[in-house]
């Protein structure tokens, strides 16, 4: 496992491709998806904005994982209480690499990452065949955290 680089963002948006048209119908073509998802993730990636790390086959391999991180500023606060969130999103390990613990090393980068930058709380939104590998990192269901929806989520029934 390593940090992803700009040359990784090709192979990075297929992954995306590969994870969300598994669990959904597409909007777009395959390589539409892919060519505005690189630039998208190039732009960030270069920026710092967002951070990412891969799971390789082998050192210099293909690429079989992946995890993205986003640090949300908080607004100042007078009591003591970082002023960041973390927000994960993404994991996604393919099918033939998983149960070898990747998903879980990809997981604690960002966990280790968001430790070492003061993060107050890390969301994400699982898939329902995540949530076990979250729950066994420490995370939990909330009661103090609202969300307003403004478009229906898609079905995942059928999903990872």
């Amino acid at each position: 496992m390593r940090a992803a680089v700009i040359a990784d963002v090709p192979a990075l948006a297929r992954l995306r491709y590969e994870f969300r048209a598994a669990l959904d119908p597409t909007a777009e073509t395959e390589a539409a998806f892919v060519a505005r998802c690189v630039e998208w993730m190039a732009v960030r990636l270069e920026a710092g904005t967002w951070r990412a790390w891969v799971a390789e086959e082998a050192p210099g391999g293909s690429i079989v994982g992946t995890v993205w991180l986003h640090l949300i500023e908080k607004l100042p606060n007078p009591v003591l209480e970082p002023e960041r969130h973390g927000y994960i999103s993404s994991l996604y390990v393919r099918p033939a690499a998983r149960g070898a613990g990747t998903g879980s090393t990809l997981l604690r980068a960002c966990i280790d990452a968001c430790a070492r930058e003061g993060v107050d709380a890390i969301l994400l939104w699982p898939t329902p065949a995540s949530r076990g590998l979250y729950e066994r990192h420490g995370f939990a269901v909330r009661d103090d955290l609202l969300e307003r929806r403004l478009v229906a989520p898609p079905d995942h029934a059928g999903g990872m």
